[in-house]
């Protein structure tokens, strides 16, 4: 398990990375016991409610590459607006961010976007580090999840960052409140974010991998429709050390590529 970890951050730093997507999405804290990220290639084995950590045809995080080619059939029609409030917090791994319980779980008030006439909302947003999937062998240094549900409140679509410094500020992490507030994980502090600087951040997710996938933590659930932009978000060199400095290992080990119908 050391050689493991020792392997992915020795990956990362060459290179430049979920808890439950359920309907208690963001609503999270560190996981069970009997799960850690640092065994993720054994969860089917801890417990018989993660048999699909183990047997699934469609797992994420998935092992990406140039030659997949990226999504040609595929269009993303974003529906964000220039505000949204909601609450920033820690949830036990990274900084996350979730906006508010709609009334009669009704989500269809919440930002959006449409993919094959299908349109999802926001519920949230959350960061993994290292990154979970990998672009042609490589692992950025953290990821973050858009995590977007039906009009039920069921996680249906993910949209996937990856993230690396360079020298600039990034617009959307500049949003944030300060540094000192990034490791708590008791207390949620209201805020009010401009999505669209993400999404500007990867060029709108004009480009991107996509494939049918799992929830990345127990227990797995399959159905997820994921959309990986091929653009990397850069941050400043001290916007990613609060990152890093807010975040604990949280990365699944990829997945063998099986039934995930890559850019289908």
């Amino acid at each position: 398990m050391l050689h493991l970890l020792l392997t992915l951050t020795s990956i990362c730093a060459v290179a430049s990375a979920c808890a439950e997507h359920d309907g208690s999405l963001i609503k999270r804290a560190a996981p069970a016991s009997d799960w850690a990220y640092e065994s993720s290639f054994n969860w089917g084995r801890v417990n018989p409610a993660y048999e699909l950590c183990q047997t699934g045809t469609q797992q994420s995080p998935i092992p990406l590459s140039h030659s997949h080619g990226l999504s040609r059939r595929h269009q993303l029609t974003f529906d964000y607006p220039n505000t949204t409030d909601g609450s920033f917090y820690n949830w036990g791994f990274g900084p996350a961010f979730e906006l508010p319980r709609p009334l009669q779980d009704n989500y269809t008030s919440n930002p959006s976007f449409t993919f094959d006439n299908t349109t999802v909302y926001l519920k949230g947003w959350h960061i993994h580090s290292p990154s979970e999937h990998s672009v042609s062998g490589e692992f950025a240094r953290a990821e973050m999840h858009f995590v977007h549900v039906d009009a039920e409140g069921h996680a249906k679509a993910v949209l996937g960052f990856r993230i690396d410094a360079c020298e600039e500020e990034n617009a959307f992490f500049a949003q944030l409140p300060g540094p000192v507030r990034w490791n708590d994980t008791e207390t949620r502090i209201p805020a009010t974010v401009d999505p669209n600087a993400a999404l500007a951040s990867v060029s709108n997710f004009n480009q991107f991998w996509t494939y049918s996938g799992s929830l990345t933590s127990p227990p797995c659930s399959q159905g997820i429709r994921w959309f990986v932009a091929r653009q990397i978000m850069y941050t400043s060199v001290q916007q990613m050390r609060k990152i890093l400095g807010a975040s604990t290992y949280s990365s699944r080990v990829t997945q063998k590529i099986w039934q995930h119908g890559i850019d289908l």
